[in-house]
């Protein structure tokens, strides 16, 4: 698919797109016409990149942590080091916090919700 295509259906800018491609966190093929060409895989790996990115990881962690993404898992590790490993414990335990936060809030929207409806029902 081109580079439109993926844009709209991951609703991803263009430019940033091409960031990611820059960043070597996705990867296109050239058509003789110069034109990006991406594999359908690419749109899950899109939403994966941006979902990290929402969750506060840099792109240099991210593209780390790609391969961890993939099926199957081969996991390529030639430059880990303790320092990596504890910053990526950091990243994963921060993740862990915003999830449960997410979760309340998720749970307490529900609740008013359902408060709501039951309001407008009574009325």
């Amino acid at each position: 698919m081109r580079i439109g295509e993926l844009s709209t259906r991951t609703r991803t800018p263009m430019r940033l797109l091409r960031y990611y491609e820059e960043q070597e966190l996705i990867e296109a093929n050239r058509l003789p016409n110069g034109y990006r060409d991406y594999e359908e895989y690419v749109v899950d790996r899109v939403l994966q990149v941006r979902g990290l990115l929402d969750a506060g990881l840099p792109t240099r962690i991210i593209k780390q942590i790609l391969p961890c993404l993939n099926t199957p898992r081969t996991i390529h590790m030639p430059y880990v080091t303790p320092d990596m490993v504890a910053t990526l414990e950091r990243e994963r335990d921060r993740m862990a916090e915003k999830i449960e936060c997410l979760t309340k809030n998720h749970q307490a929207m529900t609740d008013y919700l359902d408060a709501a409806r039951r309001n407008i029902r009574a009325s």
